[in-house]
């Protein structure tokens, strides 16, 4: 499936997705629902410092499947350890939230964050 300019704007107004990762020890898929961000033209999933499943699955399998209303996208994630990037993310307006739960620094160094890539 490609991606048009259309899609990618409409993807791009949704705060909240579910997305479905795949159990980094059974495999099996794993549907959540969570915050999603597009910085530039990238889109990132991140969260309050602390252990995720979801991280820990992306990491060891980047399948994962972005579920809209209209259809299942299947994309690639991989985590975000470029601290310049990760910086840009907490400094955006759409993710003012996170700094009133943690300092930026703490924030940048140890805060779950993962990109994902869409079909082109």
């Amino acid at each position: 499936m490609v991606l048009g300019p259309d899609v990618l704007e409409q993807l791009a107004s949704q705060q909240t997705i579910d997305i479905t990762t795949y159990g980094r020890k059974s495999g099996s898929a794993r549907r959540i629902e969570i915050w999603w961000f597009r910085v530039g033209d990238r889109f990132v999933i991140t969260g309050t410092p602390g252990r995720r499943d979801w991280l820990a699955n992306v990491a060891n399998d980047p399948r994962i499947v972005i579920h809209t209303k209209d259809s299942d996208i299947d994309a690639v994630a991989s985590v975000v350890t470029d601290p310049v990037f990760r910086r840009e993310v907490f400094t955006q307006h759409q993710t003012h939230w996170y700094s009133t739960q943690a300092q930026l620094e703490h924030l940048v160094e140890t805060a779950p964050m993962i990109e994902i890539h869409l079909p082109a």
